[in-house]
Parts: structure tokens; C-alpha cells; sequence
């Protein structure tokens, strides 16, 4: 691959520094002229800092801390979020294991349009090779959390149509603290954690430990699992010169292990079942099981030169492989996938008894795939950012970033039949007979921002590039030693410069005004004739804070002129994760989010605080055409993205004094439609809306030890999630939780 830059750029970065002072953190974007660097704390693995800094960015952006993750005591990525304007999700598992989640009328499937990060790098299995997220970093584990929309990404790449979404894990802490904690639910329910770390003037490090399981919420007839087990492992390590140093610098190495083993399937329930019993699973998934592996090395290197100039340089090598062995299909005349019967069952008759397992079978009925793959994501990332000016204050950050990934599948099909209502392997499939192939991307990409504040107005004009060479490798179906003799290749080489412009005014200390214009990008794949996702994207909001009445309303604008589709088998498809070409697209919207404690200032040991979130997504596809993928089908000009529901409504509210407190979060999220189309919803092919309310509580037992409980779904709402990947799917039931932790 040609790359158009020397090596030498290396020195500059991608990763955003922030740079605080001992009792006030700077602005992100420039450091005010009166606040003076008395101390540094350098953190190169955040994108926006803090939630002072994103109340002050140029471009949309939330910033969750710790405490706000913890409130609710949500091990679930999807519960998290949907609380969060501009975010778009469905479930699948009950259990966030595996989210799809949209920002601003992305794609949902499997989170391949977003740009996912822990530590700020990439952290899907292989983003720009195959970009669905089969892995997701557990949200329990983490101390922040922040997403960046609009003009406010245009650092952060490959993906810039929706927004990027950073997860923090635990800090070095300053001096020895632990935390300790253990909860216990219904259906088996509950997690372990432990989080151990000390500082001194040279070094530091963080343990932190957590185990996730759940029996499952799900019956399978006859009997069977259907939970899970996760367990997370992290060690990070740090070096630090000595802060009189003439050159601070500090060398962070974090290792982190992840495992899984899950029973869980693509298989849902038609119609009918659902309505009568919505948590039953069928006996033709009883084999079906993801176990799952990943492991990520990453180093970053922050250098002081002085308080307005600095590096930071983070390397990162991360590897996934999983297994998910489940049901595929159904043979008998003919062969019938699973969504196809569960749509239609009356039109399968046969094939519909047969995923009951009621009655023996003939051999080799049921195709068990084992969606055997392996993922590689490796790369160097490097930022430089300087500040200067005296009137007027100027910021220029130049990044870089080489990045390799590659997705390696090696699958193949194992037949079954069904003896005694039993699941009984009548054929084994020899390994790398179904799928046996290797995509992969090198890419180069670098952007500049620069940043220029003169009394209250603050603009930001960006610049990225990505340059990338995207090949695939297919060995076929016939050569699982994988010769090479009747080997296809393809690959897809492109540039694309993305521009962007943003802009905040700050009025007084009440209220400001932001907005920006920036071109939305997303890879394609290496699909002949594949272009890649474009578009031009628009917004304009405000942020306020009237008498402590904290708010920011937002409207955007996203002008597609070519939308990607995904064949992901997530979403019904043959899961050959091809793109195509889904032309003019327009998604429009508001965010607004709002909070305000009734009791402020009255009280300062009793608190009421009140927060309302609401996001509005409104989407219209701008030409025709047709689909093999399930939930675009045949799409006519004026159709609606599927998946993506237009209202959502969150109101939480929480009464909370020195030793205890409770909390109540409902949730409102509209019908939407899991196939494209116009006008009246067909009941067939769209989900309900739904109402869900979940609530917390804890109590401070003596200083350090402290009891939670949390609920979810606290009126026991049946409710449909998703018809993907096939049939009707349920979301989590009624659940109490109790936990206990312990602080020092």
C-alpha cells in the first residue's frame, strides 16, 4: 500500500490530551489565559476529559461519570444508554452482551457504525475489516463513559457519520484504595468485583477483576442453559519521571483478558408462541453456544514538554477469536432458514416441527454452523497538541495513525437429528468446509484540528484523512488446508479527506450556542463496485443553565448520499458481511436532555435531582432499491430506516440524603419497523412501544461498606425487543439484585 506521508509524522497524534490543573481543569479545546499550570495530570485515554469539558465543545458530547454508571447498578450496555439523548438501541440476549447500538440514525447492527473505544483506541474486534462488534468491553468494569456526535468527531475515525463512543477503565489511583463488592439476583443472577491500586511519586498500578453470570431468564423446553459467564481481568502498570522533571513523562502498560461462554442463539419464537409464552426457547437450540476469548496489550507514552506542548502515544495489539456454535438451518425438501420458518411457520409446516423437537427426525435435518473466527486489531497512534496566544488563544492538534485488522473465518457445519428429544450430531462437518476465508485493512489515517477562542466564541476546523487498502482472501469452500491453488482475491483501495467546521458562542455563564457542519464517512467493503458510506451532516444546538436548570437541546441534520447496508447473519442475512450500495438516505432529529435537583439549595444534605431526556429520529430512504438482507427487503423512495424507533422518552427521578438513597428510571421508546417501509406499521414487521421502569437504592452501613439493590423492569412489562436475527425476541423480565461493597 502507498502511503502519501513519511514516517516521520509518528511524532504527532490521534488521541486527545487533557491537561488539568490541581484544583480546575483547563478547557479542552484552550486553556484560558488566567488559569495557570500548577500541576500536571496527564490522561491520554479520554476523548473528552470530563463533563465540564463536553458542556464546552464545539460539536455534541456526554461525558458519564462513575457515579451516574453506578446509579442504577446496570451491568447491561443498552439500559446504560438509552437514558442518553442520541442514541438509538435494541436488545437482543436481555443481557447487553452483545449491544447493537445507533447514533443519529446509524445502523444499528452489531455497533459496525459507530466508532467503539476503550482507552481511546479502537477496540471493535477488526473496525475496519469487519466492522459488527461481537465483542463489547463490559460496562461494569468501567469509571466513564463518553460519546461524541456532530462535528466533535472529526478526530476519531474510520467511522464519522454518527459519533464515537470512548469507555474509560479504572485510573491509577493516587494512594492505596480497593473496592470490593458482590451481588446476588434472581435467575441466578450476579457479579464479583474486585479493583485494587496504589501510587507513589515514580509508580503506580490498578487491579481490577470481575465475574458476570446469569442462569438466564429464558425456559428451554425439555430443559437446558440458556445464561452466561463473563470474566473480565486487567492489570495496568505506570512509570513516571520526576514531576520536577524538565520533561514530565509517564509510560502506562495496561493487559486485559476476557473470556465467555454463553448459551445463547440466533433462534426466537414466531408470533404465536411469543404471545403465549415469550420467554420459551425451542429444543433445536439446545447445542447452541458462543464461547469467546480476547486479550489486548496497550502502551501509552505521554511527554510534557511544557505546559502548552505535548505527545501522546499509545500502541495497542488486541486479539478476539470466538466459536459461535448454534443453529443454522433446516433441511428437509429443501433447505429453509431459521427466519424464513419462524416468519412464516404455516409455510413450514415441517420445518417448524422440527425446530420444536417433538419427534424424531432423519439424519442431518439440523445445520449446526460453527461460526468459528479470529480477529486481529493492532496499530500506533500518536498526538501532539500545542497552545499559544495571548488575546487570542490558539490550539493545533496533528494525529496520526497506522492500523492494521484482519477477520480470519474457518467455519464449518455439523448435522443433526433429533432421537428421543434429543439433539444427536448424525454428521460432522469438516473444519473450513462452510466459510474459509481472510479479510483484512491496512490504513493510514491523520487529521489537524485547530482551535481558536477570542472572548466567547470558540471555532474548531478540522481535517481527516483515511487512506486504506481493504483485501480479501477466499480459499472456497474445497480447500480447508487452504493451498491456495483455486484461491479468489479482491481488495478495495481508497482515500477520502473529511472535512469539518465547529463553533460554540458563549453568551454569559446561562447560556451558549454551538454548531457545525462536517462530511460523515464509513469503509466500505472489498465488494466490487462498493463505494463508501457518505454523507454531509449538519447540527446547531444550545446548552443552558438557568438557576441550576442544566440543559442542551440539539438539532441535526444528515444528508446521505450513499448509505451502506451489512449481509450480517444479526439481522437475518447469510452473514457474508458483503456491503452494498443503499443510495440517498435523509435522517433528521432533536436530542434534549435536562436536569435540575429540586431541593438545591435548600438543603445541602438532602437532594431531589430530576433529569428528562428525549430524542426524536426521523429517517427517509431518497431512492429505490432491492435487498436480500431481511430487514431492508425491497426498498421503495419514502421508506423508514428499520430499527430505529422515532421517540424515545427517559424520566428519572431520585431523592438522595448523606447515607441513602432511591432512584426511579421509566423509559418510553416508540414502535419502529424491523423491515424498511411506508406508512401504517404492519404488526408482522415492527416491534411495539413499550414502557419500562427500572429503580435503585442504597444505604451507607458505616463508612466504606454500603448495600444496593436495583430492580429492573419493575412492573414485570412482557415486552418485544427485536425480530432479528430470527424471530421475535424478549426483553429482560422483572429482576432484583442485591449487592454489598466494601471502600477503603
Amino acid at each position: 500500500m502507498r502511503f502519501t506521508v513519511q514516517f516521520f509524522i509518528f511524532c504527532f497524534g490521534w488521541t486527545t490530551i487533557t491537561v488539568a490543573q490541581k484544583n480546575a481543569v483547563v478547557q479542552d479545546s484552550v486553556a484560558a489565559k488566567s488559569q495557570q499550570l500548577s500541576e500536571v495530570l496527564l490522561l491520554g485515554n479520554t476523548i473528552v476529559g470530563n463533563k465540564f469539558l463536553s458542556r464546552h465543545k464545539t460539536g455534541s458530547a456526554v461525558y458519564l461519570t462513575q457515579e451516574e454508571l453506578q446509579k442504577y447498578g446496570f451491568t447491561d450496555i443498552t439500559r446504560t444508554l438509552q437514558s442518553t439523548p442520541g442514541v438509538n438501541s435494541y436488545e437482543e440476549d436481555g443481557f447487553g452482551l452483545r449491544p447493537n447500538i445507533s447514533l443519529r440514525g446509524t445502523s444499528p447492527e452489531r455497533s459496525a457504525k459507530i466508532n467503539l473505544m476503550e482507552d481511546g483506541v479502537l477496540i471493535a474486534p477488526a473496525p475496519y475489516s469487519a466492522p459488527a462488534a461481537y465483542y463489547f468491553p463490559t460496562i461494569a468494569r468501567m469509571q466513564g463513559l463518553e460519546i461524541v456526535k456532530g462535528s466533535s468527531q472529526i478526530q476519531y475515525g474510520p467511522n464519522t457519520t454518527g459519533g464515537a463512543i470512548n469507555l474509560i477503565t479504572p485510573s491509577i489511583p493516587r494512594i492505596f484504595k480497593g473496592a470490593l463488592s458482590a451481588t446476588r439476583g434472581q435467575y441466578g443472577s450476579g457479579n464479583h468485583q474486585l479493583l485494587v491500586g496504589d501510587s507513589n511519586q515514580r509508580f503506580g498500578y490498578v487491579v481490577n477483576y470481575l465475574n458476570y453470570f446469569s442462569d438466564g431468564f429464558k425456559v428451554m423446553d425439555g430443559g437446558g442453559d440458556t445464561g452466561f459467564e463473563r470474566s473480565d481481568y486487567m492489570i495496568k502498570l505506570q512509570a513516571k519521571s520526576q514531576p520536577s522533571a524538565s520533561i514530565y513523562q509517564s509510560l502506562t502498560a495496561k493487559v486485559h483478558y476476557y473470556e465467555e461462554q454463553a448459551n445463547e442463539t440466533y433462534l426466537g419464537l414466531t408470533e404465536r408462541d411469543f404471545d403465549q409464552s415469550p420467554f420459551r426457547r425451542y429444543r433445536s437450540s439446545q447445542k447452541d453456544l458462543m464461547s469467546a476469548f480476547q486479550n489486548q496489550l496497550q502502551l501509552t507514552h505521554v511527554a510534557q514538554f511544557s505546559p502548552t506542548f505535548s505527545i501522546t502515544t499509545n500502541a495497542y495489539h488486541n486479539n478476539f477469536r470466538r466459536n459461535w456454535y448454534k443453529l443454522d438451518e433446516v433441511t428437509l425438501a429443501e433447505k429453509a432458514s431459521l427466519n424464513a420458518i419462524l416468519m412464516a411457520p404455516e409455510e413450514y409446516p415441517l420445518a417448524y416441527q422440527t425446530l420444536l423437537g417433538q419427534q424424531d427426525t432423519a439424519p442431518d435435518v439440523l445445520g449446526v454452523k460453527a461460526n468459528n473466527r479470529r480477529y486481529l486489531s493492532k496499530g500506533i497512534q500518536s498526538a501532539a497538541r500545542w497552545t499559544w496566544g495571548q488575546k487570542w488563544l490558539h490550539t493545533i492538534e496533528l494525529g496520526v495513525r497506522y492500523h492494521f485488522d484482519q477477520e480470519d473465518r474457518f467455519q464449518w457445519v455439523d448435522r443433526y437429528a433429533f432421537i428421543d428429544n434429543e439433539m444427536v450430531m448424525t454428521t460432522a462437518g469438516h473444519r473450513g468446509t462452510d466459510a474459509n476465508r481472510i479479510n483484512s485493512a491496512q490504513a493510514l489515517s491523520h487529521h489537524i484540528l485547530y482551535t481558536a477562542k477570542f472572548g466567547g466564541l470558540t471555532l474548531t476546523p478540522g481535517l481527516r484523512m483515511e487512506q486504506m487498502n481493504l483485501k480479501r482472501l477466499d480459499y472456497g469452500k474445497l480447500d480447508p488446508d487452504r493451498v491456495g491453488n483455486d484461491a479468489s482475491r479482491r481488495n478495495n483501495r481508497l482515500t477520502v479527506w473529511i472535512p469539518g467546521i465547529g463553533a460554540n458562542y458563549r453568551f454569559n455563564n446561562m447560556i451558549q450556542a454551538f454548531g457545525g457542519v462536517h462530511k460523515g464517512f464509513a469503509p466500505p467493503s472489498t465488494t466490487p463496485g462498493q463505494k463508501a458510506e457518505s454523507s454531509i451532516n449538519y447540527e446547531l444546538g444550545t446548552r443552558f443553565d438557568f438557576d441550576g436548570l442544566q440543559g442542551e437541546v440539539v438539532g441535526y441534520y444528515n444528508d446521505y448520499q450513499n448509505l451502506l447496508g451489512s449481509d450480517l447473519s444479526a439481522t437475518g442475512g447469510t452473514g457474508s458481511l458483503d456491503q452494498y450500495n443503499a443510495g440517498a438516505v435523509r435522517v433528521s432529529g432533536i436530542e434534549l436532555g435536562l436536569n435540575y435537583d429540586v431541593l438545591q439549595g435548600q438543603e445541602n444534605d438532602v437532594h431531589w435531582p430530576l433529569a428528562l431526556t428525549y430524542t426524536l429520529t426521523d429517517s427517509e430512504f431518497l431512492t429505490s432499491f432491492d435487498s436480500s438482507e431481511s430487514i431492508y427487503g425491497i426498498v421503495r423512495r419514502g421508506d423508514v430506516i428499520p430499527y430505529i424507533p422515532k421517540n424515545q422518552l427517559a424520566l428519572a427521578f431520585g431523592y438522595e440524603r448523606l447515607r441513602w438513597a432511591i432512584n426511579l428510571n421509566v423509559r418510553h421508546r416508540s414502535g419502529f419497523r424491523t423491515l424498511a417501509g411506508s406508512g401504517a406499521m404492519d404488526p408482522s414487521l415492527s416491534v411495539d412501544p413499550n414502557v419500562v421502569v427500572d429503580a435503585s437504592a442504597f444505604y451507607s452501613v458505616c463508612p466504606g461498606l454500603k448495600l444496593t439493590a436495583n430492580v429492573l423492569n419493575l412492573f414485570d412489562q412482557v415486552y418485544a425487543v427485536s425480530r432479528t436475527p430470527a424471530g421475535l425476541r424478549p426483553g429482560h423480565p422483572f429482576g432484583l439484585n442485591i449487592a454489598i461493597g466494601y471502600q477503603w
